[in-house]
């Protein structure tokens, strides 16, 4: 894996406040052994798509309780249709929520409020498995 090509992260919220929770936990560079991260911001879900269709997306993290389009349904489509999706991971609104993701079939869940470590620590966990898979955009 690069350390100088970033890993480009696609983080849907139609929250701003959510968004900007994720970047200030995670940082540009989560772990020493990964490549630093560029964050795709997207608000809406037809901007997901494009961005997940123009490829390069090394992980996809998106907002359970995001409206319209929740990221559960994109994460469940983005498996269902995209050959080789990037790995996901899905915010819920609480840590009671976590069985309703595995219907997403979301690589990870980690629930609001976000715990900086947990998510750090999966976030951490799905780029390195994405690595070792082949799975580099």
């Amino acid at each position: 894996m690069s350390q100088h090509q970033p890993l480009r992260v696609l983080l849907y919220s139609d929250d701003r406040d959510v968004r900007s929770a994720v970047v200030a936990a995670l940082g540009a560079r989560p772990h020493p052994d990964l490549p630093p991260l560029e964050y795709v911001e997207c608000a809406t879900e037809p901007v997901v798509w494009q961005q997940l269709d123009a490829g390069g997306i090394a992980l996809a993290i998106l907002d359970g309780e995001a409206r319209p389009a929740g990221g559960m349904g994109i994460a469940r489509q983005m498996k269902d249709e995209l050959y080789q999706a990037p790995p996901s991971l899905v915010l819920t609104g609480r840590p009671q929520d976590a069985w309703l993701a595995t219907w997403s079939r979301a690589d990870a869940v980690v629930p609001q409020p976000l715990d900086p470590f947990r998510l750090a620590e999966s976030v951490i966990a799905l780029l390195r498995g994405a690595a070792v898979s082949g799975a580099r955009p």
